[in-house]
């Protein structure tokens, strides 16, 4: 595993705290989905009808993780203001007797306390954690990337937390990927432990080519953290691409002795971090909706058929 300049502090004892915090890194400028957010951030493009952002804080309250940290940039203050109340708009909806519709716009209100950290530049994502080191301070926390959605049915963080509380050290997530695919993501050299979804890793190369990969078994965008990785993060030289890896500040950690865990996800998990698996998460999360599923399974079926639907059905 590569070292990383920097002084790195002592192994962080266990102290059997759940995190109650959750870091979401938002500050990049989504370039793979210009124009569209050329004004409007790439968290807030709809997934249904929710942006994708609500669907990871939602997420994150759902797991008790009711304090949560944008990490922001310029022109997407209007991040915050979706988490915020429109008493206007609240007024309208209750005249008309929308309740539905009321109680759709109110939720996001009541998640979780939002707060938010500017990140000056584009330093990577090791970068952006270290601007929530003064919200966060010394106790463990999540970090969720907005790219990996994860469904509800099948919940990952409250293991992971429960597994970092146990063992006060780092716990990512991990999917498996065919060996093709090795090179779009972190993959983790591994062993394994006497919990069947639970593994050890030694070792973590960022987006390596598929012939070099150590194991097909990848990071996604979920991570529980100590403290401590401030301390590594503000020492951590540029890294792949000339960004402040967090990847290097997890290698420098675990060679310092701090247990690096992976739990291994095998659950449903959609994609939006470009346009092709934006779309294909749009298209299953729309089909297994209730309300909009089975006519949308019709039409998708006629239309994959050859038929082609009609494009003027449907309300406003």
């Amino acid at each position: 595993m590569p070292s990383v300049p920097g002084a790195v502090p002592e192994r962080p004892v266990p102290t059997g705290r759940v995190a109650t915090k959750a870091v979401i890194p938002a500050a990049g400028l989504g370039t793979r989905f210009l124009p569209a957010t050329k004004a409007v951030p790439k968290e807030l493009l709809p997934v249904v009808d929710k942006p994708a952002l609500q669907y990871i804080v939602e997420e994150a309250a759902s797991a008790g993780l009711t304090d949560v940290l944008l990490v922001t940039g310029r022109g997407k203050s209007s991040m915050v203001d979706h988490f915020d109340r429109r008493p206007d708009l609240e007024l309208q909806l209750e005249a008309a007797d929308k309740k539905e519709l009321l109680d759709a716009i109110r939720r996001p209100c009541e998640l979780a306390s939002i707060h938010t950290s500017r990140q000056s530049e584009p330093l990577g994502l090791g970068h952006a954690v270290l601007c929530a080191a003064a919200h966060v301070g010394r106790q463990p926390f999540a970090v969720m990337l907005g790219d990996d959605l994860i469904d509800e049915r099948d919940p990952l963080l409250p293991r992971m937390l429960e597994l970092q509380a146990e063992t006060g050290g780092i716990v990512v997530a991990l999917i498996e990927v065919s060996r093709e695919r090795t090179s779009l993501y972190g993959i983790a050299t591994t062993s394994p432990t006497d919990q069947e979804d639970i593994v050890t890793i030694s070792g973590l190369v960022e987006k390596p080519d598929p012939d070099e990969a150590p194991s097909n078994l990848a990071v996604i965008g979920r991570y529980v953290l100590p403290g401590e990785i401030f301390d590594v993060l503000e020492t951590t030289q540029p890294g792949r691409g000339g960004e402040i890896q967090l990847t290097d500040a997890i290698a420098a950690m675990a060679e310092a002795g701090t247990p690096v865990h992976g739990v291994l996800f095998r659950g449903r998990r959609y994609d939006t971090g470009d346009r092709q698996s934006y779309l294909r998460a749009v298209v299953q999360l729309a089909c297994d909706r209730e309300d909009l599923g089975p006519d949308f399974r019709k039409w998708l079926t006629d239309f994959v058929g050859g038929g082609f639907g009609s494009g003027s059905e449907g309300g406003s």
